[in-house]
């Protein structure tokens, strides 16, 4: 083989190693701390404090929910999500949040709800609009 052919096959098999690693899904949960460190957008999980209840005012702004969630490591923060409650909330067991903080409080873009079921551990997604989507543990959506 000729030099030229060789550089280029190698130029190649390292733009397509640079691709596949860009394209991984390297996605971690974090904690809230964690999530005040970065300044990006970031996965909490944690679960709804209950003692604290929910706040959901249709009539006010259908498009505010808010509640606190505490996260693995204890810490409890105020969720401010810009969508309408989900439904079932108050029955998921666990959650996974999707959003930046901002000060003491975190902005949640999405909500993954881990529902109780005697027979899958599935997660459900529930976008801006309400509609509610299972998803794979991973976070990815399911296809039937």
């Amino acid at each position: 083989m000729k030099k030229s052919a060789i550089i280029g096959l190698i130029t190649i098999a390292i733009s397509v190693g640079i691709l596949f690693s860009l394209n991984a899904n390297t996605d971690t949960y974090s904690n809230f701390k964690q999530a005040t460190l970065s300044g990006k957008e970031e996965h909490v999980m944690g679960y709804w404090e209950k003692s604290m209840g929910t706040y959901y005012d249709a009539l006010k702004d259908a498009n505010h929910f808010s509640f606190h969630m505490k996260d693995e490591k204890g810490e409890v923060r105020e969720v401010i999500y810009a969508g309408t409650k989900p439904q079932d909330f108050e029955k998921s067991e666990k959650l996974v949040l999707i959003g930046k903080m901002d000060q003491d409080k975190f902005y949640a873009s999405k909500i993954l709800m881990k529902c109780p079921s005697k027979y899958n551990d599935n997660l459900v997604e529930v976008n801006k609009d309400g509609k509610v989507e299972e998803v794979s543990k991973d976070g990815g959506k399911k296809y039937n």
